[in-house]
Formats: structure tokens, sequence, C-alpha cells
């Protein structure tokens, strides 16, 4: 089958890390099987399929993978049990599902696929995959259709940066597939939620409802924002053991035209974090910034982190920092942190006052959890240091 203009632009880009985000039975997973096959051309390549779960991984692709492979005479040998085809050339196309990722530890891969990344565990590209691409110098292609801004929307938003050279992505809805009739996708969109067609058939990074943030839009409140040395830098942190976050800001001129606050970074540990190991980022990141720097955040110093051992995480904070950034460290921490609702009603009013004014922006790939954040695709933690600062006391 000939591929579509659509598919035509994804296999010719040369970008080491492609990210197509589309609407159901665009073709994707037609891609995928394709550029598994032409990276496999070289001899002794290693390529892994991967899906959410085993069992999804060997109904989309399995049977797919040997028919075609068949059909050309590649196939030197199929074992069932493994879902893995080895080629003349001495090339492995295996299935594997990210269900038990830890599994896929220790092999060194060529090329890898992961289909309907978006429902795939985040953990299983940056703990397990991408360490597996390292030594080979692999390439990636992730596949998807969007569930809200999560690890999908992340690295879309990488393709979209001309800073990440290498990295491409693409937004393409079901009627540019090609596969699915007009008048079919009319029928769904009469029969199903905006919300859902739009996220099925457009391929959009649907904002859910029922978010706590209501004035934050994606749209409205992302771009791309500059780090001034000569400015002071604002560093939020929230205690937690999953995970350890600091939000970098820095007061400055808005793409909105307006003074204001621009989150310009964010240190974001997912698991088994430390107070001191949020810090040693921090300063690997911004240890070179020669002003002044402020403390804001949690008062109650993170009850459940690293201060039940080696006492209160303010103190471990001011011990890692201080030697770095010496008498320009300052600490704006409250004694008892504001009311929820004072700080909720803060930072909406900074993202969008009544008079119109957008007083707070992030840079999405500097601080793109900061951004899920917000979204309310996670349960409240970055965004609330934030309203520790804007509703300070």
């Amino acid at each position: 089958m000939p591929l579509t203009e659509p598919q035509r632009t994804i296999v010719a880009s040369t970008a080491r890390m492609r990210c197509v985000v589309s609407g159901r039975r665009f073709g994707k997973s037609t891609v995928g099987l394709r550029e598994a096959a032409r990276f496999a051309v070289p001899p002794k390549q290693k390529v892994f399929i991967c899906a959410p779960t085993y069992r999804q991984a060997k109904a989309v692709f399995w049977s797919n993978l040997k028919e075609r492979l068949t059909a050309i005479n590649w196939v030197a040998k199929v074992n069932e049990q493994d879902l893995t085809v080895t080629l003349h050339n001495g090339s492995t196309i295996s299935i594997r599902g990210t269900d038990n990722f830890n599994s896929l530890r220790g092999v060194g891969l060529n090329f890898l696929v992961m289909d309907e990344f978006s429902d795939c565990h985040p953990d299983a590209w940056e703990r397990v995959l991408r360490p597996t691409l390292s030594d080979t110098g692999g390439h990636a292609l992730f596949l998807g259709t969007p569930r809200g801004r999560n690890h999908l929307y992340a690295h879309y938003l990488k393709g979209q940066d001309p800073g990440e050279p290498n990295w491409e992505s693409w937004q393409f809805t079901t009627l540019q597939g090609g596969n699915v009739p007009p008048e079919e996708i009319e029928q769904a969109r009469r029969e199903l939620s905006e919300e859902v067609f739009n996220a099925e058939y457009n391929a959009d990074f649907v904002e859910y409802a029922g978010r706590i943030y209501v004035s934050f839009r994606a749209s409205t409140h992302c771009a791309p924002l500059r780090y001034n040395p000569r400015a002071p830098l604002v560093l939020a942190f929230d205690f937690n053991a999953a995970p350890g976050i600091c939000v970098i800001m820095q007061e400055q001129l808005l793409p909105s035209g307006l003074e204001g606050t621009g989150v310009i970074g964010e240190v974001h540990i997912r698991q088994n974090s430390t107070t001191p190991a949020v810090c040693r980022k921090v300063i690997q990141d911004w240890g070179h910034h020669p002003g002044q720097v402020y403390l804001y955040g949690d008062a109650t110093g993170g009850a459940q982190g690293s201060a039940r051992v080696s006492g209160s995480d303010w103190q471990l904070v001011h011990q890692e920092l201080r030697p770095v950034f010496g008498n320009r460290l300052h600490s704006r921490v409250p004694a008892a942190n504001p009311k929820e609702r004072v700080r909720v009603n803060a930072v909406n009013s900074r993202l969008l006052s009544a008079a119109g004014d957008i007083r707070m922006m992030v840079d999405p790939v500097k601080a793109p959890n900061v951004v899920r954040d917000f979204e309310g695709v996670q349960a409240l933690g970055t965004v609330e240091r934030l309203g520790v600062r804007m509703g300070r006391v």
C-alpha cells in the first residue's frame, strides 16, 4: 500500500527522535512497521516495536510484521514465544509491551518504535528504553493519540523547538490520514462529545475540565522565555519523595507585553528524590547565576521528605545552596502557608486578571511539568509552590 502524503513527510525526516501525534485510523502503525523494517536493513541491527501492553503489541503488530517481511523474503527465523523475527542479514525485529518495562533493560537498540505512547508508562522511556539507544546512537519514533498534555505532549513540544535539532514532530487529524471517509468522521462528530472528538479525531491536546487553575491556557500562557543573568532568580521548592520539585522563575517583560513572572526552568526528579538531590540539580543548572537568589515554598518544610531523617528541608536547602550563592541567597518562606483559596486566586489572577492582563507565563520546553500541573494532568504540587509565592503573606 503506497504511503499517504503525511506518512511520506514522516519517513522523509532524518531527525533522530520523531514524534507523530495523530487522530484514530491515521495509519501510524503502518508507519511504525515500515520504519522498523527500514532501520533493520543494515546487518545485525536490533529493533523494538513497543506498545503499552504485551497483548496490545502482539495484536497490532505481530501478524502484520511476519506477513510483510515474509512477502519480501526477508525472514530467516521466527520466534513465536519471544515475538522476534530474525532477518537473513542478522537483524532482529522484536515486539514488546511496556507494561513490564524493567524486563527491557540491558539491550542496545538501533531503532525503537513506541506506539500509543500516551498510554505507555513514562518511566518505560525515561528510565529504561532511552538508555538503550545511547551506545548505538539509535533512533526512536513515538506514535500516539493525545491523552491530555502528558509525556506525548512533552515530546511533541521538543519536536517543535528549533533549539532541539535532534527532534521533529507532527500533528495530523484522522481526515488527513485518508483512511476514514469524511462522512464517517462527520458521523462521529455528531455522536461524540466535543472533547472526545477533538482528542480522538482531531489529535488535539484537549484540556481537562474541572481544573483548579482555570485561567491557564497553553495557547496563551506558553512561550519561549529568556533567562536574564542580571535579574534575581526565584526558586520555589516542593518537598516530596516523588517527585522532587523546584520551579525556576524570573520577573521579566513577558511576550504578553506586560511585566510579570516567567517560569524559565524546573527541576523534576520523578522518583526517590531528596531535598539535597533537588538542590544539586539546581546548582548544576543554575549555579552560575551571578545575581540575587530568592527562596519560596512550603512553610511546613516537607514532613514526608528528607526532613524525617536529616533535619528540616529548609535547613538542607540552605546547607546545599549557601556555599554556592553565599550572601546572595535570601529566604522568603512565610511563617505559615496562606489558605488554599488565597493561593489559587492569587495564581489565577496572575495568569489572567479581571482586566485581561497576563502577568505569568511558562516556557513549555524548559518547564513541561509545570504546564502539566497547571492543566490538571497531575495532582497539585508544582503549581502549589507558585501559589505560596503569589499568595504570600
